[in-house]
């Protein structure tokens, strides 16, 4: 591969990925996602997807509208309530879930990324977590028909604690607010959260980015991540119905509420 990874559209950077794709989506609830990337992906046709993203997005955005398409087949998260159409799924047997708390699942992929198999955290110990037994999936008749398997435990100073796995991905897909053409990305505020590790865990990373400079225009010390970790960069224009920028919900209060 040459150093200039850039590629000319959306359809272009997502044309290989396959059906049964395990893929690692960066964001945080809406802020910061691949929507871009999502909304070609979905155009693409890909299904029995098997993702990894703090959220699964909401019913009519991000990660949701492969959800409402029945493309995902396995989620992996930290939190799932803003959508309701994955609590019908979930519920009904036709979405297999693990929930993982929110920095052990962090950790997980930035573990993976790092070529570190696992490593051992206390949370989670004492719980069903630890001990096994979650629904992963629901058979029709409402029965559990897949429950987590139990996890390796370990003492360390009379703390209990618990062996999780690294996660390594097929595909990653990312947004940056600016790239350079080697893949070295810089996030903007909280649009951070997740995208460098989900990153870090995909065999092959794809990364929209709001602005595409060129070698050497980085200062190194402003890079969040290096290229190294990226495979693709894809720019995504503002004026693309799928850049659009959304919150899950607009909480304002009005002047006679205290309000500025």
């Amino acid at each position: 591969m040459g150093l200039d990874k850039t590629v000319d559209s959306m359809d272009e950077a997502v044309a290989d990925i396959p059906e049964g794709a395990s893929l690692a989506v960066g964001g945080f609830g809406l802020c910061g996602i691949p929507s871009a990337l999502i909304a070609a992906l979905l155009e693409q046709g890909a299904g029995g997807l098997e993702v990894v993203s703090n959220n699964c997005g909401v019913d009519d955005w991000g990660l949701g509208l492969l959800l409402r398409a029945g493309r995902i087949a396995r989620m992996t998260s930290s939190y799932v309530g803003e959508n309701k159409e994955f609590a019908r799924q979930y519920l009904s047997g036709e979405l297999e879930v693990e929930l993982v708390p929110q920095g052990t699942l962090a950790e997980r992929l930035r573990a993976g990324g790092a070529g570190i198999p696992a490593f051992y955290t206390p949370a989670g110990a004492g719980t069903q977590i630890g001990e096994g037994g979650l629904p992963w999936r629901y058979a029709p008749d409402g029965q559990v028909a897949v429950a987590s398997p139990p996890k390796e435990k370990r003492t360390f100073d009379g703390r209990e604690y618990l062996l999780e796995e690294g996660i390594r991905t097929d595909y990653a897909l990312v947004r940056a607010t600016v790239g350079d053409r080697h893949g070295n990305l810089v996030f903007r505020s909280s649009a951070r959260n997740f995208n460098p590790l989900a990153a870090m865990a995909g065999r092959v990373t794809v990364a929209e980015v709001e602005h595409l400079v060129e070698p050497g225009e980085l200062d190194p010390d402003e890079v969040h991540l290096p290229g190294v970790f990226v495979q693709r960069v894809v720019r995504v224009f503002p004026d693309d119905p799928a850049a659009e920028r959304r919150i899950e919900r607009r909480c304002v209060r009005t002047e006679q509420e205290g309000g500025a």
